[in-house]
């Protein structure tokens, strides 16, 4: 392992926060929230994420950004004649963060990954496609070993992917969505092998801005009736997938302001909850963004004001529409995470501009937290600051302790540490949003069973009894079990991003018995049905959390099969 840093890695961060004055328009109070500064320089751009039920976080940037600040171990080195800048490179482009002991290793990467797209298959193994050049048909896949490293497919996939989207389907397939230059999608694996595998989709044509595009790394949810929501540009569609069909178009967002890149917003679909119920509630949340003709301006050297708006629109209602709110300030590139206790994170991104070289102005450092079910006008709570400007190719991820790891940044086209505005930007952080502060400790329940360490095994329908100490009088009509899927993120958007609230059986308090253990501690137990469909959760690897008054546990893995 090789690290640069001698912070150790906590679970309560112990750096104070650092003043700065890139602070957003806004005159809110910070009032949530520390940061960390985990590793001085990775020597990777953190422009792509995922983190793997071993707990190790995966991130890699491109092959044509030039030489890294990471060597490839035992000497070793990539030859590549196709390679566009270096063709004999003896340095890493991807590694492999471990996040309980806040070291890293380097990663060998043979083609082009940059701006390409992934999933986690059922069984844990990453499943990464496309990039540029002699990257963008290649399947990768990444196996969570110890000394396991990137296994690459040349060819593996139907078209060239490049800004595309990729979601987990109920079958353990994944779907492709997009990507420059193609309106289509297809699926990896292929369903039967002597099948064609691109399929048409021209909503990807309708929502296509004449020379800023605005729709590539669309924003893709499973729905709870086995239908794709997908939103690009201003607007959204329903999309049956398997018959190649729209089933409902959406209203566009009022204003008509594109989200995608690379007038990039971010999008969340809401925590799903009561899923035992006949008919399941599904709601998306999309954020921030840049006006109609943005990119364009950057490229003149101005730089437009990013959109503070945010839409919500409940999918499953049979006449949607869209339902406005404003954030704090304007953001642009920014990141949005689902917490364990449903709360969303805005994180990342800038006040002015858009995606792309050298496009965006005024960093945002605060993170925005958002409480879904507050009162629409009073539902953000600016956090506080980091020091670190994170622009274009930036990206964030949920670690098992309920931080947030935090890296990349880099507007340009190859690697820039000095005598530019944004520097290359190689410095690992993690945010602890303020349910992980120590005045919180008594209220934080430890899980006892699922056991951490067992990774669970659970299937479709079954009742699961969560075990769990707290400290504190329990509050128990304060207490929920969620369940999380881990997501891969880039481009400001977290694919394959899920929370769902498990129900309870009946009776309905949500401690249904306790029990003594030696004499001070007690560990109480609620009952709970794990998702029926792989509709309302695929299969794969999941974070379970046990939640009271707010403050989650940390999670423990868990596998839905």
């Amino acid at each position: 392992m090789t690290t640069l840093s001698l912070f150790p890695l906590l679970l309560l961060p112990l750096v104070i926060i650092i003043t700065t004055t890139l602070t957003i328009p806004s005159p809110a109070e910070a009032r949530g929230g520390q940061w960390q500064l985990l590793q001085n320089n990775i020597g990777v751009v953190g422009m792509h994420m995922q983190l793997l039920h071993n707990d190790r976080v995966i991130i890699f940037d491109r092959t044509d950004f030039g030489l890294s600040n990471l060597s490839l171990s035992n000497g070793r080195c990539r030859n590549n004649p196709q390679e566009q800048v270096v063709k004999n490179d003896c340095t890493a482009h991807s590694l492999e963060y471990d996040v309980v002991s806040n070291t890293f290793r380097p990663l060998f990467i043979q083609t082009n990954v940059w701006c390409s797209s992934g999933s986690v298959s059922p069984n844990g193994t990453l499943i990464q496609t496309g990039g540029f050049n002699d990257g963008d048909r290649t399947v990768r896949t990444f196996n969570p070993c110890p000394n396991c490293d990137w296994q690459e497919f040349n060819a593996g996939l139907a078209a060239r992917r490049w800004y595309a989207t990729n979601h987990m389907l109920p079958d353990g397939r994944q779907i492709i969505i997009g990507g420059r230059r193609q309106f289509n999608y297809e699926f990896y694996p292929k369903k039967d092998a002597t099948a064609k595998n691109i399929y048409s989709l021209p909503f990807l044509v309708q929502t296509n801005d004449a020379g800023a595009e605005n729709n590539l790394y669309p924003f893709v949810f499973l729905n709870v009736d086995g239908n794709l929501f997908i939103f690009a540009n201003n607007r959204a569609i329903l999309f049956d997938y398997n018959n190649n069909n729209v089933v409902k178009t959406y209203p566009s967002i009022p204003g008509g302001e594109p989200r995608n890149y690379p007038s990039t917003g971010s999008a969340v679909l809401l925590p799903l909850r009561n899923l035992q119920k006949a008919s399941v509630e599904a709601e998306v949340m999309i954020c921030g963004g840049a006006p109609k003709g943005s990119f364009q301006k950057t490229l003149q050297g101005s730089f437009i004001g990013a959109l503070n708006t945010c839409a919500r629109i409940k999918i499953t209602d049979p006449n949607p529409n869209w339902v406005m709110e404003t954030m704090p300030g304007g953001r642009v590139m920014s990141d949005m995470l689902l917490l364990p206790n449903g709360d969303v994170l805005l994180i990342n991104g800038a006040a002015m501009g858009s995606a792309g070289w050298e496009s965006g102005r005024n960093p945002i450092l605060n993170p925005f937290l958002y409480k879904p079910n507050g009162v629409n006008g009073s539902r953000f709570q600016l956090q506080n600051p980091s020091s670190i400007p994170r622009m274009y190719h930036s990206t964030a991820v949920l670690l098992r302790d309920g931080r947030v790891l935090v890296a990349g940044s880099n507007p340009h086209i190859d690697y820039k540490f000095g005598n530019v505005l944004f520097p290359t930007e190689l410095r690992l952080e993690a945010f602890s949003p303020s349910y992980l502060e120590a005045g919180s400790d008594d209220l934080r329940p430890t899980l006892v069973f699922p056991v951490p360490q067992s990774q669970t095994k659970l299937k479709y329908g079954q009742k699961l009894k969560v075990r769990f100490q707290i400290k504190a009088k329990l509050v128990k009509n304060l207490v929920s079990v969620t369940m999380l899927a881990p997501s891969f993120n880039t481009h400001s958007f977290s694919m394959n991003q899920r929370l769902l609230v498990l129900d309870e059986v009946k009776p309905t308090n949500k401690v249904s018995s306790k029990i003594v253990v030696g004499k001070s501690a007690l560990v109480y137990q609620v009952e709970v049905t794990i998702p029926s469909s792989p509709i309302l959760a695929p299969p794969g690897y999941y974070l379970l959390f046990v939640v009271h008054q707010e403050i989650p546990s940390q999670g423990v893995w868990v596998q839905l099969l």
